[in-house]
């Protein structure tokens, strides 16, 4: 229960701090724009978790079985092996775009987030094979 209330609590920063980032923002480029929709899901993930994670509360079930630790788990291995690949590429890219190195920063932890999300969700719906 206490880590569905952090999460919310996560969440509702994260968004609240982006909202105003957006409005002193000024004009939006179209990258901004990205990272803007990039945080968004995120968010809306957290709050999906959270949502899981209170609904499994009132039902009386544990906060974290063995499969939910197992998914997280095979998640997170495939993610880190993702994310090294990722940012290998962010690597490649700073220097041929000679784009400034805070934003590619920026980009590859937001990668990394994203990354995270999917690989648990495919997990979370294709299952784990018996080990």
């Amino acid at each position: 229960m206490k880590k569905a209330i952090l999460a919310i609590v996560v969440s509702l920063l994260v968004l609240t701090t982006t909202v105003i980032w957006i409005m002193y923002a000024g004009s939006v480029s179209w990258g901004e724009f990205l990272q803007y929709l990039v945080i968004f899901v995120l968010v809306i993930f957290g709050f999906f978790a959270a949502w899981r994670r209170l609904t499994s509360a009132k039902r009386g079930e544990p906060a974290e079985d063995e499969l939910s630790k197992k998914v997280v788990q095979k998640a997170a291995a495939l993610s880190y092996f993702i994310s090294i690949y990722l940012w290998l590429v962010i690597m490649y890219l700073t220097d041929k775009l000679k784009v400034e190195t805070d934003i590619m920063f920026g980009w590859g932890i937001l990668g990394m987030a994203v990354i995270f999300a999917l690989s648990w969700v495919f997990f979370h719906f294709r299952g784990i094979r018996n080990e």
